[in-house]
């Protein structure tokens, strides 16, 4: 694994088991009465969010916490970014803080990239504009690995906007390297041209999505468009929803939410048994885990302080 994480493309398959084998043992952890291991005792995690998020943010801050870190939590709402800051002299300002890991999220494509030049620190994506989201596809694949024992040779499709998903282009890259087959479907407005360089196949309607063994849903990122995409959101979900009528039963469903109920999951499909989304909220912390260990642990034996009743997870 590289000193970053800004895209999957960093990542070997090597580099995705090994994460997923240590959010494994982590997932011990939040099991106990105390819900920490010492491992990053002494470091400092930075979260930088230019975007509003709720299961991003809360599961970095859990992770960090659960690693015995100390978190600095920023938000852009209230900061001098109101005052016309830009976003590296936020970085500078904070970078003479000393963090160990910047986590970042903004709307901006190649922003994540842009941080590592100003801080010395391990910079982890959360999210850039409509480029990647790594985190996010490597829960999904542990949930996945949890639900089906593996990806090789499944059948993934995933639905929706992907033309503005950060999630879909980070889970074509992961799903793709882990051994499954990965079709996009969505309106043709929603697909971006030349997606299939990435090795998926395309699909504009839903008369195959039986063929599944997965089906992963994408929300309209109305926050994200500046044209008519589609005529109007009802339109769209007589076309596109994934319904009880069109999932079939064997299906696992996911969603990276927030979900919008009645337009791409119809309410029925998001409370079956079929669905894994809150599976899929759980893994976030235990894979943020990982990530931060996997960045952070180098640091020598005598930094990082263990004891007998929180034995370091090797």
């Amino acid at each position: 694994m590289t000193r970053h994480l800004i895209s999957i493309e960093d990542l070997e398959r090597d580099d995705i088991e090994r994460i997923l084998e240590r959010a494994e043992a982590f997932s011990e952890v939040t099991d106990r009465h105390i819900k920490k291991v010492p491992a990053l005792r002494g470091r400092t995690v930075l979260n930088l969010f230019y975007e509003a998020s709720t299961r991003t943010r809360s599961s970095f801050e859990l992770a960090a916490k659960r690693l015995s870190a100390d978190v600095v939590n920023f938000a852009a709402s209230g900061s001098s970014v109101e005052k016309g800051e830009s976003l590296k002299d936020t970085v500078l300002t904070l970078a003479a803080h000393s963090p160990d890991a910047v986590v970042v999220r903004t709307p901006w494509a190649g922003a994540a990239t842009m941080v590592t030049n100003w801080t010395d620190a391990a910079v982890v994506n959360a999210g850039d504009g409509k480029h990647e989201h790594p985190t996010q596809a490597l829960l999904d694949v542990f949930t996945l690995k949890q639900k089906l024992g593996g990806l090789d040779g499944r059948s993934i499709w995933i639905v929706g906007d992907v033309a503005h998903s950060r999630v879909a282009r980070s889970n074509i890259l992961a799903f793709q390297k882990m051994g499954a087959k990965v079709t996009v479907c969505g309106p043709p407005t929603l697909i971006p041209r030349g997606i299939e360089a990435l090795g998926c196949e395309v699909q504009y309607d839903l008369t195959r999505l039986r063929d599944a063994d997965v089906v992963y849903a994408l929300r309209m990122q109305n926050e994200r468009m500046h044209d008519a995409y589609v005529p109007s959101l009802r339109e769209y979900a007589a076309r596109y929803q994934i319904n009880g009528r069109r999932l079939g039963p064997r299906q696992v469903l996911m969603h990276p939410g927030p979900v919008n109920r009645g337009v791409e999951l119809s309410g029925e499909v998001v409370d079956s048994p079929q669905a894994v989304i809150t599976m899929q909220v759980k893994a976030g912390v235990v894979v943020r885990m990982a990530v931060l260990y996997e960045l952070l642990s180098g640091a020598p034996a005598d930094d990082r302080v263990t004891s007998p009743e929180e034995p370091q997870l090797a």
